[in-house]
């Protein structure tokens, strides 16, 4: 295992994060902090300040001393447009190493671009896209298709560099905003691919100023999930979310919950920006993404391969992470979602649930067991708990909670109705039914691995009248397997109202 310290030096903040990269081409974070540096605040002649310059050293003197009480192996540090367009960026970096030991890369438009998109393509399972990042000195957008890039735009506007553009001290907020849609729309006019966008793109919102919009959005709708990654927010929650941020003064916006302290001030130019392009761009479909130019980095860095092809499964590569992280059997949830699958396939004629299903039987496969690390009793309650505040990739919240369900429903078929009532924004009665059914399912395939040594092969069904014949292949002694299984015939019948016969 190797310790990696990630610094990103932007034009608003500058933050670390610490990685732990695990064998076999994994990463998860350990430790984040960071600091509002403001570099995108220039002078006229287009120089960093000096007082923020040496706000920013301070902070990375700071960053290194996090580094070593963590016991850090390596320390990578990026710095993007507000140093990538300093005039004094070279004596800027060069005072960085002399003081503080750390090299600095300074990344071209075109790298932070593709580290943005690898952050989303190997997070998000989503096959055409258009990204917008918008940061504190910069603007990027990122088209794609089937996973191959087919344009990227960069804009030198950011929601700090907004505010100096038109933040006189004199001019409404009002007036501000309206000026801000006009700049941004007129800039948006010089690149023709996007007005010839498929209407079946979906708009990813990655970057500070979409997390902030998505907590803010979460806590006026009072949704339910506590997670930013794969948030779907709506054109008309922009909307409304801006016409009442742009009229209130700064102290206002302050108490606003959702809004990070340390761009209060800013957030409503980018805000302005993000409403002025979600109108122009004319798309419905708007998540938001959690992993960016940080993540893209620990990709390429972790996942070499990543560098030239995206990862394949996404959902697979981030449940490995999770099997390595909690320490899980890797063959027991292998062969427990193989068996899903199996009688997924088998019991179709009963439950006529498409395919996509199987995904949701595949994270409770790979988390069932991960509540034993916190304790064994109730352990099922607390893997439910574990799925709902994963942040698993390449699944849906939907498909999430759904997991969730059918993890702490499976034992006794059952959950307390009031526990999952306030998922009502998320699933519904229906999907109540449906998980009934999904979790008698996942019940037979942990029962069919009890002894966790795979020793079921294959699973065939014959439904005859009132009756379900499971014939199994096994090899080696597979008792305590039929045994375990024999206690789901009682929910077997109660569920899809057939009696069940294993041989």
């Amino acid at each position: 295992m190797e310790r990696i310290g990630l610094i990103d030096i932007g034009s608003n903040t500058a933050r670390l994060v610490i990685f732990d990269v695990l064998d076999g081409g994994y990463f998860t974070l350990v430790e984040e902090m960071r600091e509002a540096v403001r570099l995108g605040e220039t002078e006229k002649d287009g120089s960093l300040k000096a007082t923020r310059a040496m706000q920013a050293i301070n902070t990375l003197k700071t960053f290194k001393k996090v580094c070593a009480v963590y016991n850090v192996d390596r320390i990578v540090a990026m710095a993007t447009a507000a140093v990538r367009r300093a005039r004094n960026k070279r004596t800027f970096l060069n005072e960085i190493y002399n003081i503080t030991g750390i090299k600095v890369r300074e990344l071209s438009e075109t790298e932070e671009a593709t580290y943005v998109y690898q952050g989303v393509i190997n997070s998000m399972d989503i096959p055409k896209g258009l990204i917008m990042e918008i940061g504190g000195g910069s603007t990027k957008l990122v088209y794609y298709n089937r996973r191959n890039i087919l344009q990227v735009a960069s804009f030198p506007f950011g929601a700090v560099t907004l505010m100096e553009m038109f933040n006189d001290g004199e001019t409404k907020s009002v007036d501000i905003a309206d000026k801000i849609e006009v700049y941004v729309k007129e800039r948006l006019d010089t690149l023709g691919w996007l007005k010839e966008l498929d209407p079946d793109t979906q708009l990813i919102g990655v970057g500070g100023s979409f997390r902030n919009l998505a907590r803010i959005i979460r806590r006026v709708t009072g949704y339910p999930l506590d997670m930013l990654h794969n948030y779907p927010i709506s054109k008309a929650d922009i909307i409304n979310i801006h016409n009442k941020l742009k009229g209130l003064d700064f102290d206002k916006k302050m108490r606003i919950k959702g809004i990070s302290s340390v761009r209060a001030d800013v957030f409503p130019y980018a805000l302005t920006a993000i409403k002025a392009f979600v109108e122009y761009v004319g798309l419905n479909r708007i998540v938001t993404g959690s992993c960016g130019l940080r993540e893209g980095f620990m990709f390429n860095y972790a996942v070499p391969q990543t560098i030239e092809k995206p990862i394949s499964d996404v959902l697979g590569h981030s449940l490995m992470t999770y099997v390595k992280t909690l320490e899980q059997d890797q063959k027991h949830c292998e062969q427990v979602f193989f068996l899903c699958v199996q009688l997924f396939k088998q019991l179709r004629v009963l439950h006529k649930f498409p395919r996509g299903y199987i995904k949701i039987l595949r994270i409770a496969s790979f988390m069932v067991n991960a509540g034993k690390r916190f304790k064994f009793y109730q352990n099922q309650k607390h893997a439910a708990y574990m799925i709902l505040n994963s942040n698993i990739f390449g699944v849906t919240h939907h498909d999430l909670v759904m997991s969730a369900l059918i993890t702490e429903m499976y034992p006794t078929g059952d959950v307390l109705q009031k526990d999952w009532e306030r998922f009502g924004d998320i699933i519904n009665d229906e999907d109540m039914e449906i998980a009934k059914k999904l979790a008698v399912i996942f019940k037979l395939a942990v029962a069919f691995d009890k002894s966790m040594s795979g020793a079921i092969t294959e699973i065939n069904c014959d439904v005859l009248g009132d009756s379900v014949i499971m014939k199994i292949e096994v090899n080696g002694d597979a008792s305590l397997e039929i045994r375990e299984a024999a206690h789901a015939a009682v929910d077997f019948r109660r569920i899809f109202k057939k009696n069940l016969d294993i041989l």
